[in-house]
């Protein structure tokens, strides 16, 4: 990794104080109101075993969305816009920066 995304990862973390309400990574990671986020980038939406997604999720994962940088982004800029229906609470981020830092700090935890 170079220290670019280190430094963007460690934004990240604090960006992701908005998410740990809900949302675990890390070792011993639970699904809690949200899913676990470990390995969330390339998992199929609405996937995770052991957690009860929305119907619209689990609907949008059967269409084939898959996590990835891109549709992450889009997701967590405005998650009822992308996945109507969603269970998801959080309204959105609205900083590309703050964006970019989440996705980064989220790798992190993805293999």
């Amino acid at each position: 990794a170079s220290f670019a995304s280190d430094d963007l990862a460690e934004k990240g973390a604090k960006v992701y104080k908005k998410c740990k309400a809900c949302h675990m990574v890390g070792e011993n990671a639970k699904n809690k109101v949200g899913p676990q986020l470990n390995n969330i980038i390339g998992r199929k939406a609405g996937s995770l075993e052991g957690y009860k997604f929305s119907r619209a999720m689990e609907a949008k994962g059967d269409e084939g969305l898959v996590w990835t940088d891109e549709t992450l982004r889009a997701y967590l800029a405005a998650p009822r816009k992308f996945v109507p229906k969603t269970k998801m609470a959080f309204s959105g981020l609205r900083k590309d920066s703050d964006l970019d830092a989440i996705i980064a700090y989220l790798k992190t935890y993805s293999e």
